[in-house]
C-alpha cells in the first residue's frame, strides 16, 4: 500500500541523529516507496536551507543526496488555505500542502511538533505514522 505525506523538516533533521529512530524509519519508507512525500518548492527550500545549517555539521553529500531522492519521489502540490491559527508562520505550508494532498485522498502530515498543528487525525508523529502503516 501507498501513503501521501507531508514531512515536516523537523523529521528530516532527526533522521540525521539517529539511526533507529522513527523519524529515520519513516525516510525509509519514503526511499523505497511506502511513502510519497507532499511537497512544494517552499517546503523544498526549507529543508535545503535547515539541513545546510552549519551548526548541524551534516554531510553535504548525505543531505543533497536525500533531499534529492525526496524531491525526485515526491509530489508537487499547490497549497489549499487554511484559515486555522498557528503558533510558527513556518508551519502552515506544511499543514496546507497536507489539505491538498486530503482533497484527493487519504494523506498525513508526519511532524515530531505536533502542537504546533491543529489537532486533527491527519496530523500525526512519526511512530503514530508507522502504526497507520503496520495496521493497514
Amino acid at each position: 500500500m501507498i501513503y501521501y505525506a507531508t514531512i515536516d523538516t523537523n523529521i528530516i533533521v532527526s533522521s540525521f541523529f539517529k539511526s533507529d529512530s522513527n523519524p529515520r524509519k519513516i525516510i525509509g519508507l519514503i526511499l523505497d516507496g511506502t511513502i510519497i512525500p507532499l511537497l512544494n518548492d517552499e517546503i523544498i527550500r526549507e529543508y535545503y536551507d535547515v539541513l545546510t545549517r552549519n551548526h548541524f555539521s551534516f554531510d553535504m553529500d548525505n543531505v543533497f543526496s536525500l533531499l534529492s531522492d525526496i524531491e525526485e519521489k515526491g509530489i508537487k502540490l499547490d497549497r489549499t488555505q487554511s484559515e486555522e491559527q498557528f503558533i510558527d508562520p513556518d508551519d502552515i505550508v506544511f499543514y496546507e500542502i497536507t489539505l491538498t494532498g486530503r482533497s484527493t485522498g487519504d494523506a498525513y502530515l508526519v511532524t515530531g511538533n505536533k502542537k504546533h498543528f491543529p489537532k486533527k487525525h491527519f496530523v500525526v508523529s512519526p511512530r503514530e505514522m508507522l502504526e497507520i502503516i503496520e495496521t493497514n
